[in-house]
């Protein structure tokens, strides 16, 4: 059975009606093609962080523009899901804790009658530590539109955090991002930055990794002294590119049949099948063997 899914590339900023604004806009975009499934970027609810940097600059940034802390059962998402209505909309947004206090880079995975998951951002970047406590979980669930798993941004370059959810039975992962261009050395051409192609491979990687349908979502246009990416995109189990908004905001739909890919992909060479856990033991040790000196290099 085919499945439309559209991936979104956009600007957000602290302006939440803006935020709404664009969320009905894009929605209606996605939909008017046959979107049943439409995935918004990290921090789409208030804008992400102004700046990334060093531990001084983060510190001067974040106490100077936080994005709005949001709780999950508040009213901020209640009016997604009143837009969202019968479509499965993915979103991240800054979650405030129970305590009132602790701020996590979060998503969330809902339509107008359901919360079907959410997820804090586990792995964080440059200093992004000093804004966010970090999650330490993944996990996939169920949805009217098959089971998603969700990850946030630099989770990407880890191939663990992907293979998680697919061991969980994740039959599209959800990757939602506020990716910058690289700091130094910005390519003239945001599209042949090195940044960007990291990006893009990762999405590919990824996918063809766990043999698993890939939505990568991104900000567009600059905040702070952030200037995005784009690329937006849908990758099917093969590391095939489906559809690309590029640099430009917009939406990359596509429609995929994860049944009938799944059978046909996974009927030779299934990745997940011919594992071998036995010999994986680094991977779940504490500390990686001294002898790669790898700690020695993180910290020159």
């Amino acid at each position: 059975m085919s499945l439309t899914v559209a991936a979104v590339s956009a600007n957000f900023t602290r302006d939440l009606e803006q935020n709404y604004a664009l969320v009905e806009q894009l929605l209606d975009e996605a939909r008017a093609q046959g979107a049943r499934l439409v995935v918004f970027p990290e921090a789409s609810i208030g804008g992400y962080l102004s700046s990334l940097g060093n531990h001084g600059d983060t510190v001067r940034t974040t106490k100077r523009s936080l994005p709005p802390a949001i709780r999950l059962d508040g009213p901020e998402i209640r009016r997604v899901q009143a837009l969202a209505g019968e479509t499965v909309v993915c979103i991240g947004f800054c979650e405030l804790d129970d305590d009132g206090e602790t701020r996590y880079n979060a998503a969330v995975c809902l339509d107008g009658s359901q919360v079907y998951g959410s997820y804090r951002k586990v792995h964080q970047p440059l200093g992004e530590n000093m804004s966010y406590a970090a999650g330490e979980s993944y996990r996939a669930f169920d949805t009217p539109v098959g089971r998603i798993g969700l990850q946030i941004c630099y989770d990407k370059a880890f191939p663990e955090a992907a293979r998680a959810l697919a061991l969980d039975g994740a039959e599209i992962v959800v990757s939602m991002s506020a990716w910058p261009a690289a700091r130094t050395a910005t390519a003239e051409d945001l599209q042949q930055d090195r940044w960007t192609y990291r990006f893009n491979l990762f999405d590919a990687a990824r996918a063809l990794d766990n043999q698993v349908f890939w939505i990568a979502s991104n900000q567009s246009g600059t905040f702070g002294s952030l200037r995005y990416v784009g690329n937006a995109k849908v990758v099917d189990p093969g590391g095939n590119v489906l559809a690309t908004t590029l640099l430009d905001a917009g939406i990359a739909v596509a429609e995929i049949d994860v049944e009938g890919t799944f059978r046909a992909m996974r009927g030779g060479m299934f990745h997940l099948r011919d594992r071998r856990p036995d010999v994986y033991a680094a991977l779940t040790a504490p500390d990686a063997p001294e002898s790669t000196g790898w700690k020695d290099l993180a910290h020159a």
